[in-house]
């Protein structure tokens, strides 16, 4: 079979409250990528505010949490930064500064949350409506990239794992962070409208079986008390 034709986007970055580039259909979403797509557009109004009160009440305030996982990226001046799954942009204004930041997810409500934030921050960021597992850009495209919640439950984690290694530069640290299962478990299943999306599941792991040979310098850790895994590796440079 030929391989698929990547479209290439436009990567000037964006002026804050740019257009959203899309590169995904409704028909080509299915499985949980689908199910969990509709649950992050359901609350995408509010997802930034609860956000910011649960890690107020955990962890002292946001920048305790973020600190945990971001100190991991080895991030320099003018870097080409991709954040797969970026949601409402939360982790941007924590990032330093002068670099090209650009995000991507599957959920257009959590998108567009995102380029109201980038307005409000005074923040320029390349937006894109586009699948993890699937991703729109050409090989070796980005200094940086990383992924913060969404890959415990992608249709197809070792596909995803293996994009944002063929999109990283040679040489990237890709840091890969997601709940735990005491964190599924003991606080999502019991939050009302979405708990119902976290039962019936398989127990959360942290996805270094899927990490291709090859890949360098692996670790893997709980941080945020337990609540959450960082995966890190770096492709061979």
């Amino acid at each position: 079979m030929p391989a698929k034709t990547r479209i290439k986007p436009k990567f000037e970055p964006a002026a804050s409250g740019s257009e959203i580039q899309s590169f995904i259909g409704w028909s080509m979403v299915d499985g949980d990528n689908k199910k969990y797509q509709q649950m992050y557009d359901q609350i995408a109004p509010f997802y930034n505010l609860s956000n910011k009160l649960y890690f107020w009440l955990k962890f002292g305030g946001e920048a305790n949490y973020r600190r945990q996982f971001l100190d991991e990226l080895e991030i320099r001046e003018g870097d080409r930064v991709l954040e797969v799954s970026c949601g409402t942009g939360d982790n941007f204004p924590f990032l330093p500064p002068n670099i090209e930041l650009h995000g991507l997810d599957l959920s257009m409500g959590m998108l567009k949350a995102c380029r109201r934030h980038l307005r409000k921050w005074g923040l320029s960021a390349s937006l894109y409506h586009a699948s993890a597992e699937e991703l729109p850009f050409e090989d070796a495209a980005f200094d940086v990239v990383y992924h913060v919640g969404g890959i415990n439950f992608f249709n197809d984690k070792k596909r995803a794992i293996a994009e944002m290694i063929r999109v990283a530069k040679p040489g990237t640290k890709l840091v890969i962070v997601d709940e735990t299962e005491k964190l599924a478990k003991g606080t999502y299943e019991r939050i009302p409208l979405v708990g119902k999306q976290y039962k019936h599941r398989s127990a959360i792991q942290a996805p270094v079986d899927l990490i291709p040979p090859g890949m360098q310098d692996l670790h893997v850790k709980e941080i945020c008390t337990g609540l959450m895994y960082c995966l890190s590796f770096r492709v061979p440079g």
